[in-house]
């Protein structure tokens, strides 16, 4: 997985590239763990993310409670597989997705 992080001023954008599953959802959590302090707003970027896994959405599912008391999280560019995922697993309810 490639992840690619930019901040812009308070703002945190991190798109991923590939598969975010059990092998590569603790560099995704490193990144969100160095990031996440300066950052008042979170945009997930998945318009490359092929695939999710129960490991990636526990790694979500932390950065959306650590982004709840700031300006917040958003996932963008969903494609269908991983927006039935988030569809069956109840994160669709939970995330703001566009």
């Amino acid at each position: 997985m490639t992840i690619t992080s930019k901040q812009n001023g308070n703002a945190l954008e991190i798109a991923l590239e590939g598969r975010l599953d059990t092998m590569t959802a603790p560099e995704l959590e490193a990144e969100l763990n160095k990031s996440l302090s300066s950052a008042e707003s979170l945009t997930l970027d998945f318009s490359k993310l092929e695939y999710i896994s129960s490991a990636g959405l526990r790694v979500l599912l932390a950065a959306h409670k650590a982004m709840i008391g700031k300006g917040g999280m958003k996932v963008t560019n969903v494609n269908e597989i991983v927006a039935e995922v988030f569809e069956v697993t109840g994160f669709a309810d939970i995330l703001t997705i566009e």
